[in-house]
């Protein structure tokens, strides 16, 4: 099979280091790109028939799409800050740019869209923030565009994991439509690695090992899971983080944890 690993290469007129698409994935909902704009750099484009979340990973810019136009955004001069990010969600059928007003890393993610909605700022202060896990399965959240936000499919975290820890974990999945314990979601990990020559480690599987694909990450890198289960292990010394690109039928995040390690939920809340 395709590996499910997708590494960064050098940035093409636009910028573009990393791209995923429904074609490229052989899915139907998640887009991602990845965009290294410099200084003055713009980027143009249309968001054709899918919405897109805007996500300065670093950086500042002026993003404008018709009469909306966001002047400067952006605080956040290196992902491992920590602090929340600016966002810009954009519905379908509309034309955008983005011009880079220091060095950016800009973030694309798209899935069908259905003109539900108007054009808007995600201000940092919007974005809500939160620990999951105790001990070595502790990691900080930061959600982007989560479920309680409107938008037609997109869903839009980012994770924070500290160095030796794990995250996704226990293993959980959501790749089968059984609302409302589980629903069917695409996702793409977009990873980055603090300090970058670091690394960390992927297993997406399934029940019956059918699918069984365990990848080393490494900066930049983004791993898709189209179905089945998908822990997170970062190294010794090195601190992770993720964006997680999420889309499905519905947009609802609902998960089942791998059935032979759910004592480990249960252990913590005893």
């Amino acid at each position: 099979m395709t590996s499910l690993l997708v590494h960064p290469h050098e940035p093409d007129a636009q910028g573009k280091v990393l791209e995923v698409t429904p074609q490229s994935a052989g899915w139907e909902h998640v887009g991602f790109r990845v965009h290294e704009l410099a200084r003055g750099q713009r980027l143009e484009a249309n968001t054709e028939d899918r919405e897109h979340c805007l996500v300065l990973l670093s950086g500042r810019a002026t993003v404008t799409s018709g009469e909306h136009r966001w002047e400067e955004i952006g605080k956040r001069m290196d992902i491992f800050e920590k602090i929340p990010p600016y966002a810009v969600y954009l519905p379908n059928g509309v034309s955008y740019s983005v011009e880079a007003t220091t060095d950016l890393t800009l973030a694309v993610c798209s899935a069908p869209g259905f003109g539900s909605h108007q054009p808007r700022l995600i201000a940092p202060e919007q974005i809500k923030r939160s620990t999951r896990g105790s001990g070595t399965n502790t990691r900080h959240i930061q959600d982007i565009l989560p479920e309680t936000e409107p938008a037609d499919s997109l869903l839009v975290v980012e994770v924070y994991t500290p160095a030796g820890n794990w995250s996704s974990y226990p293993p959980h999945k959501h790749d089968t439509d059984n609302l409302p314990e589980e629903s069917v979601l695409e996702e793409t990990y977009y990873h980055r690695v603090n300090p970058s020559q670091g690394f960390a480690f992927q297993r997406v599987y399934t029940d019956d090992r059918s699918l069984d694909e365990t990848m080393t990450v490494e900066n930049g890198c983004c791993v898709m899971v189209p179905y089945g289960y998908h822990p997170v292990g970062a190294a010794h010394g090195y601190e992770l983080y993720y964006l997680n690109v999420m889309a499905g039928p519905k947009r609802a995040w609902k998960f089942q944890n791998d059935p032979a390690h759910e004592w480990i939920v249960e252990q913590q809340s005893s």
